[in-house]
């Protein structure tokens, strides 16, 4: 008998033929490129540091009026320095609310592209500003106008798109008069 047959009390088993290995072929040196270190973040597992690939957000069309995602470096040139109103959202990869709303955030940044700018900053890569600004839950929505933080405007967790509007509609109404 062969090394692939088995025996049993009920006679011989004989398993299935499996397809043939698959072998990697050589890739020419200029069409494959591995990451970059620079996207990778190191994350300390059971097992000492392990890293882990970073996800870059896709936000709307690329000036279309759509979503930004910015990081502490270039915070206080867009937000702090803008001459119109500027909606921050505190999102993260892992927050299933985020997710949840960001069609909605989609919506609002192409809906409201005349009256205010719309960005996005990654809680876990943007530690500094989650401490200035006492993030503490997620998703944050947070409103700033002439370099300060609107009073009342700090909203978290999830919301509608039609509670959206209203807050928005609400903020902007109470800055424009003010």
């Amino acid at each position: 008998m062969d090394g692939a047959t088995l025996l049993s009390n009920s006679g011989a088993l004989v398993p299935p033929s499996l397809p043939p290995v698959r072998r990697a072929t050589a890739v020419s040196a200029g069409s494959f490129a591995p990451p970059s270190k620079s996207s990778f973040r190191t994350w300390r597992g059971r097992t000492g540091l392990v890293p882990v690939r970073k996800f870059a957000w896709r936000c709307g069309a690329a000036g279309g009026g759509g979503i930004t995602e910015i990081d502490e470096s270039r915070f206080s040139e867009t937000v702090l320095k803008s001459d119109r109103p500027v909606l921050v959202e505190f999102i993260a990869t892992w927050c299933g609310p985020c997710r949840l709303i960001a069609p909605a955030m989609e919506w609002l940044a192409q809906e409201y592209k005349e009256r205010l700018i719309v960005v996005k900053i990654d809680h876990d890569a943007n530690p500094k500003l989650i401490e200035e600004y006492k993030v503490y839950g997620l998703p944050t929505l947070i409103l700033f106008k002439n370099g300060k933080e609107v009073p009342e405007s700090r909203r978290e967790g999830a919301i509608t798109k039609v509670k959206l509007k209203e807050y928005l509609d609400s903020l902007l109404d109470s800055i424009a008069v003010a």
